[in-house]
């Protein structure tokens, strides 16, 4: 059962979320006051300052560092990615109009530890370059498609390299990451953000 707050000031938009979320009988909202964070696995807030400052207080004041207590904001209005960095490890950005469909799937998707997101930002832009981390440009194509299930014979053909050097750069990968296989590879793509689907 992943459980869900609702951190959102309107009544209305509470009762619609509420409403959206109780279609997927595996989430459960167990309070709509802040009280009772601590609880929670996902955090769903709008993206308006006050909201932010509210759920990153709590979180830091009442969440055992060692919890995974996800952040999920409604809204994409004068987000800071840095910022929410800062605030959890696990976080989620959804237009405020999303669907039912998108509104479940990115709440279970932080639930396992993953970053859920438009790629505008996620990913680099030409003026604000984002933290790679351990992995080169090249282990980065790589990545991407593995995480498209392509053996490493397609990825050679795709990228113009020798199979070899993609056992190379895949061994690289698998160091780099803690891993030891394709899909804990791909799942630690997709969290730190090197990647996305």
């Amino acid at each position: 059962m992943i459980r869900v707050l609702l951190n959102v000031s309107s009544p209305a938009l509470r009762a619609g979320l509420r409403a959206l979320l109780s279609s997927d009988k595996t989430i459960k909202v167990v309070n709509d006051a802040l009280d009772d964070e601590n609880e929670a696995d996902v955090v769903v807030t709008s993206a308006s300052r006050a909201s932010l400052f509210r759920a990153s207080t709590q979180l830091n004041n009442e969440v055992d560092s060692s919890a995974s207590t996800a952040i999920l904001i409604l809204g994409e209005d004068q987000l800071n990615i840095q910022e929410l960095k800062r605030m959890t490890r696990v976080w989620g950005v959804l237009p405020a109009d999303s669907s039912a469909e998108e509104l479940t799937a990115a709440i279970h998707a932080l639930s396992q530890g993953l970053i859920v997101g438009p790629p505008n930002l996620l990913f680099e832009s030409e003026n604000e370059p984002l933290e790679r981390g351990p992995l080169t440009e090249r282990e980065s194509e790589v990545l991407a498609l593995l995480a498209r299930g392509l053996a490493n014979k397609q990825i050679a053909v795709s990228l113009g390299i020798s199979e070899h050097t993609v056992k190379f750069h895949v061994s690289s990968i698998y160091t780099k990451l803690n891993v030891t296989n394709r899909t804990e590879a791909v799942r630690e793509g997709l969290r730190g953000g090197w990647i996305a689907l």
